[in-house]
């Protein structure tokens, strides 16, 4: 029997997730949304581009959770984007009772399930399904350090002219303006890229990289990203349906590491069938660390608006 993916939020990123799921043989997926026949209608588009694309994994739209009963992964998109006249107190609240509504479905239908969230504020939306499942910490888990990651990847390759392949990069820490991207841990070919680049240089792919989101949002004028985020996603699919045990830099709940109490942010995770594995503490300096440290202290400011 094929593994099962339910994807929640049949948005951009959401229908893109379910695309390149099926694309990739990884399971079959249930999209599920809110509005009238616009799950129905992009799991049926996608399903008709199966005998072209190759794949055999079967592909249900529905508005009912009881459709995705049984999931091994759940992937939760559901969410307001933030709109003119709107404060960033209004979206976390919003999103957190969407969010909220999503969890207590999924862990009826689906106790089993990990959930992987992607819905913004991240971390917040994070240990909001982490508290209203009562799943263990090692089976919620929040998608912003593959996505970042990339992004670093994909301008230290554009500044240096090598291939996408050859580099890695690191991100930590929350996903937004106090993200912690991690130069000296990232490399071309294992050659470390502060070795390869002008700090000046390097610093002004840091601060593009958190500014990655936003660079898109201003050129698309009334959307955000979605090829990327699904991409990531997806990668953190993958390394769990098939337990690569991939490290990825993941959003998850920390008991004391990196000297961090009770709440999500992004670290290097081992990532497997049974979710967050492990978790990795690899040394970092002193400004490093005050940095992660600032930004879970930004996530906990929205935690404790939340009282979670």
């Amino acid at each position: 029997m094929r593994n099962r993916v339910s994807v929640v939020g049949a948005g951009n990123v959401g229908a893109s997730t379910a695309q390149r799921v099926a694309e990739k043989h990884l399971a079959d997926v249930v999209l599920i949304d809110v509005v009238e026949g616009i799950p129905e209608g992009k799991a049926l588009d996608l399903w008709e581009s199966a005998p072209v694309e190759g794949f055999d994994c079967r592909l249900v739209g529905t508005r009912d959770y009881a459709h995705t009963a049984g999931s091994d992964v759940v992937v939760i998109t559901a969410g307001l984007a933030r709109t003119p006249g709107m404060s960033r107190d209004d979206l976390l609240f919003k999103n957190y009772e969407i969010v909220k509504g999503v969890t207590e479905q999924v862990a009826q239908h689906s106790p089993d399930a990990i959930l992987l969230v992607v819905t913004n504020p991240l971390d917040a939306m994070a240990q909001t399904a982490f508290r209203i499942s009562g799943f263990p910490k090692q089976r919620v888990v929040g998608m912003a350090g593959v996505l970042d990651s990339a992004r670093f990847r994909s301008f230290i390759a554009e500044e240096l002219s090598v291939s996408v392949q050859n580099v890695h990069a690191m991100v930590l820490g929350g996903h937004g303006d106090t993200m912690v991207p991690l130069p000296r841990y990232s490399t071309v070919a294992g050659v470390p890229v502060t070795d390869l680049m002008p700090t000046a240089t390097l610093d002004r792919l840091v601060q593009r990289t958190r500014n990655g989101g936003a660079e898109i949002v201003s050129l698309l004028k009334t959307g955000s990203a979605y090829y990327a985020p699904s991409s990531a996603i997806v990668e953190m699919v993958d390394s769990i349906l098939c337990d690569r045990q991939k490290i990825l830099p993941c959003a998850a709940f920390l008991e004391g590491e990196y000297g961090i109490q009770g709440v999500f942010a992004g670290v290097p995770v081992k990532l497997g069938r049974r979710g967050v594995e492990s978790i990795l503490e690899i040394p970092l300096g002193e400004e490093e660390q005050k940095a992660l440290h600032r930004s879970a202290a930004a996530v906990k400011e929205l935690v404790d608006k939340l009282k979670l």
